[in-house]
């Protein structure tokens, strides 16, 4: 089994929000995800996505996004990003996931001996563009959001860990409370998103304190699923 991971979908299958207006390199991006998607991802893979899954303002006009995504190769769980407006409760956006589709919220599972962890996270102090006066609320919850996620995680078997988190947890030089606490947990691999553009510049990726950090925002990755490692099965 091969494990990938990638973020920010943007999707928007119905063509209402089209992403080319960021770029030329996301012009058609969900038919070039599709594309690269089925040329790595077989159907007993697993693909971990660190949330912005689509632009809906509303769960039922994100089905069609969800169902595209569950339309593709492998078995998926995702965490919320910053921008899954159409995310309600956790039992509705269960509800409306077909069978591929699973979602980490404050919570963990195993596939297959991996354990699965993560939340959206925030701006961490000290980053760039945190203001502690708007930030410092939202960092606090993810703290406190992580810490149960971990402690589901510690409650299961499992070989190897992931965490997924949506906005970066850590700089290049600065560890963070967030990454601390995963490091402490034992798991041996992140991934997040959110960064685009100019701003991945500033992405930390490769080993610190016995983890490898990996940014798998989709434009970055040429909107393909990046390979993490393989797991016998």
């Amino acid at each position: 089994m091969k494990v990938f991971g990638i973020g920010d979908l943007h999707l928007s299958v119905s063509g209402q929000k089209p992403m080319d207006v960021f770029g030329p390199e996301w012009a058609g991006h969900a038919e070039k995800l599709e594309l690269n998607w089925r040329a790595v991802v077989g159907a007993h893979d697993l693909v971990l996505l660190c949330g912005d899954l689509s632009w809906a303002m509303r769960l039922n006009e994100a089905r069609p996004d969800l169902d595209f995504v569950d339309g593709l190769p492998g078995v998926k769980y995702f965490i919320q990003g910053n921008h899954d407006y159409w995310f309600s409760s956790p039992g509705r956006v269960r509800a409306a996931l077909g069978e591929s589709m699973h979602l980490i919220r404050f919570d963990a599972a195993v596939h297959k001996g991996v354990g699965i962890c993560g939340v959206r996270g925030w701006l961490w102090p000290g980053s760039p563009d945190y203001k502690p006066e708007e930030d410092g609320r939202h960092w606090k919850r993810a703290v406190e959001r992580l810490r149960l996620s971990l402690n589901a995680l510690r409650a299961l078997e499992w070989d190897v860990a992931v965490s997924m988190f949506h906005f970066p947890p850590r700089g290049a030089a600065d560890e963070t409370e967030l990454s601390a606490m995963i490091r402490d947990a034992g798991v041996r691999h992140c991934i997040y998103g959110h960064l685009h553009g100019p701003d991945a510049a500033r992405a930390f990726e490769g080993e610190a304190g016995g983890m490898l950090y990996r940014c798998v925002s989709a434009d970055r990755v040429n909107f393909t699923p990046v390979l993490l490692f393989e797991r016998p099965g």
